[in-house]
């Protein structure tokens, strides 16, 4: 009786009801990328922008490159394959600038390297005005190019009224003489004018990067090797120098990514002549004064290329030094 009670009970209730489980959490990779999009969407302006300025004219300039664009003959424009590329390699003109751009990139990096580091040795050591001392020796980079070319075309090299002819007469004036030489430095060595003036201004750029190079060594160290009995010149040997090598390297990189393309000092000192044309120079003649647009744009590609080839070597050598500081 009591069992056939509880039976016709417990089929007039109906069982609890299970609750219902929350929604499933959307995929991992679905929330990973929202996330991605809500950091980049800021930067999205910048980066068509740095595309409209740099990669549509570069684009542009790849196209005109592989015509036949003459502004004197228009009528036989059209396009010419690889010969305007031909043309650039194998024309005397732009060998001889192609020369002149190495040779000038390359005693300019030089000189800067060596100059440069000589003044952050000096300027390492500690002594009163040391911050004044930096700064008036970052001042030469600090100026534009065009300044800074103008000023050694005329207050240093003019031969009448320049600062070199005038030290000149001085020096000889003390030995009783008026018959001090007064050269005209542009044109007995106009390459090597162009040279000095960039060296002047490259030289603090240098002097910077090996500057942060000394300040970053184990001063620990070379303490160490001082009380074992290594001498200064010791130290500097096989401490100090392979030290240096990754900002040497990375110096004499971004050195030589500006110096091949300057311009500044090349059209203003000697406009070109006397054998200083290098291969922006001869660009800017093939496009503005023989309006062969063709012809400038595939100088032009070579030239960006050459520096792509650089920027490459320097960007590896940043990230080998990143990784030796991460590595400490």
């Amino acid at each position: 009786m009591s069992t056939t009670l509880e039976t016709s009970r417990g089929r007039g209730q109906q069982p609890p009801t299970p609750p219902t489980p929350p929604p499933p959490p959307p995929p991992g990779g679905a929330l990973r990328r929202t996330s991605d999009w809500a950091r980049r969407a800021p930067l999205l302006p910048a980066l068509v922008f740095t595309i409209v300025v740099t990669q549509l004219p570069f684009v542009v300039t790849l196209v005109v490159s592989f015509m036949d664009w003459n502004a004197y003959y228009p009528d036989e424009r059209g396009f010419t394959g690889f010969s305007n590329y031909a043309s650039v390699l194998t024309d005397v003109n732009m060998r001889e600038a192609i020369l002149t751009t190495v040779i000038l990139t390359v005693v300019v990096v030089l000189v800067s390297l060596l100059l440069g580091l000589g003044v952050a040795l000096l300027l390492d050591r500690r002594f009163r005005g040391r911050g004044v001392v930096r700064t008036m020796m970052i001042t030469p980079f600090l100026i534009v190019p065009v300044a800074a070319a103008l000023l050694w075309k005329h207050a240093l090299f003019n031969p009448e009224y320049g600062l070199l002819n005038g030290t000149l007469n001085g020096i000889w004036r003390l030995f009783g003489s008026d018959d001090a030489p007064q050269p005209d430095w542009i044109t007995a060595a106009p390459l090597v004018s162009v040279e000095v003036a960039l060296i002047w201004q490259w030289t603090p750029f240098m002097m910077l990067i090996l500057l942060a190079g000394l300040q970053s060594r184990p001063l620990d160290v070379i303490e160490a090797a001082r009380l074992d009995g290594a001498s200064t010149w010791q130290i500097f040997r096989y401490m100090t120098l392979p030290h240096l090598r990754r900002y040497l390297e990375l110096g004499a990189l971004l050195g030589s990514i500006y110096i091949v393309q300057n311009f500044d000092a090349v059209f203003t000192i000697t406009s070109g002549g006397l054998g200083t044309a290098n291969l922006p120079y001869v660009i800017y003649q093939t496009f503005y004064q023989a309006h062969d647009y063709g012809r400038a744009s595939a100088a032009g590609v070579v030239v960006v290329i050459g520096t792509i080839v650089i920027a490459t070597l320097a960007l590896r050598t940043v990230s080998t030094l990143f990784q030796e500081e991460n590595a400490r």
